[in-house]
């Protein structure tokens, strides 16, 4: 303690004059006026020469109202929900999205179709995504590009490369951070996000003005990861989401359209349209509900399949097999003795005499027509074929 009073060190504070000492921290004095001077003399108010001055320096570009003990600043709230809305919202400035067109050829590397609201697109090739608006946005508008899960179990998941595709130095520009399964081609302005509370992945890049003679701009945009990749997608369809923002964040539009990123976007486009198609005609000839019983889907399936094919539907008349409900043991062998006439005259050769009966053409016409009828004790009919000789 002599020690400490030879050096010129105050003694150490009671717990009274830490009280003290620590109420008028959280208190600024009134008689001392920030704006004319930027510390103040801390002897003059009775406290300890050892405590730093600059924990009671007024913040930086406030005025005397702004006196709070020095500490880490607060967290930012977060800038994007958990779970990213994926209603389409043109908004005041008429925001919206348009394709080129392309067919379903297997050349092609990228195809939209306006049936499925879906892009097909091959690995990191390029996708052009027209933007267009009604009214000119604010200056400082930008337009973000957002991957999420398709399905309620997976929303919930950021969507992200796979590990294969994230290590392969062949897709990597060096500017994109490897994780990111977005990107944009041919800007030098586009800026990859990751928020901190979701961390969800997104790009951004300035909105562009129409040139002189165009309603649009467009946007080149490459996505990076297949959808059948396992460690990433694995074969759950996703969602782009494309909003426009003004310069603080706030949203100006949303649109949404599904991907599927595969090897041959022109024949799964043109499978997945046939599979659309057919379910709709499935539920026009169901009334728009859901019936129950096998009969009726398979009837179903019957006519959507002459429906999508026309030559299935060409069956000559001599092959067409009609079922009657006979009621009565007598009354059906009555008809099976009619029905066996008409099929033995049915298969009377050119020229034959009529009282004559070829067997084996008949039981050779029968067993094309795949509609033998086995015998009476439940055997199998065996039929003898002809020699070679």
């Amino acid at each position: 303690m002599e020690s400490l009073l030879d050096s010129g060190l105050d003694p150490p504070l009671s717990q009274e004059s830490f009280e003290d000492f620590w109420s008028m921290m959280s208190e600024p004095p009134t008689n001392v006026q920030p704006e004319n001077q930027e510390l103040f003399n801390l002897q003059d108010l009775g406290l300890p020469s050892l405590v730093d001055a600059s924990l009671l320096a007024p913040q930086a570009g406030g005025s005397g109202e702004g006196w709070v003990p020095a500490g880490p600043a607060p967290e930012p709230p977060p800038t994007s929900s958990t779970v990213p809305s994926t209603e389409d919202y043109p908004g005041d400035h008429g925001f919206q999205l348009a394709f080129q067109q392309s067919g379903t050829a297997k050349s092609v590397t990228c195809t939209y179709s306006p049936d499925l609201n879906k892009l097909f697109c091959q690995l990191a090739k390029t996708c052009p995504v027209q933007i267009k608006v009604c009214n000119p946005p604010p200056p400082g508008t930008f337009v973000r590009a957002t991957a999420v899960y398709k399905k309620s179990e997976h929303v919930a998941e950021v969507v992200t490369r796979c590990p294969h595709h994230e290590r392969c130095a062949e897709y990597s520009d060096g500017v994109a951070p490897a994780r990111h399964l977005i990107r944009i081609e041919g800007s030098q302005q586009a800026h990859y996000c990751e928020d901190d509370h979701t961390k969800r992945q997104s790009v951004t890049v300035p909105y562009e003005p129409p040139q002189v003679g165009s309603d649009c701009s467009t946007i080149l945009y490459n996505f990076m990861c297949n959808s059948s990749c396992m460690g990433g997608m694995n074969r759950r369809p996703i969602l782009a989401i494309i909003t426009l923002e003004g310069k603080n964040g706030q949203l100006l539009g949303r649109r949404c359209f599904e991907v599927r990123v595969c090897a041959c976007p022109g024949r799964d486009r043109k499978t997945e349209e046939e599979n659309f198609r057919k379910k709709s005609a499935c539920r026009a000839l169901n009334g728009g509900g859901a019936r129950k019983g096998g009969g009726v889907k398979r009837a179903l399936q019957v006519t959507v399949e002459e429906a999508e094919n026309p030559k299935k539907r060409v069956v000559s008349p001599e092959k067409e097999v009609f079922f009657l409900q006979i009621h009565g043991r007598e009354n059906y062998e009555m008809l099976k003795k009619i029905n066996n006439a008409l099929e033995i005259a049915g298969s009377k050769q050119p020229g034959e005499p009529d009282g004559r009966w070829n067997p084996k053409a008949w039981r050779k016409s029968r067993k094309e027509r795949g509609d033998g009828l086995p015998p009476p004790t439940g055997k199998k009919l065996l039929v003898k074929e002809e020699d070679s000789e």
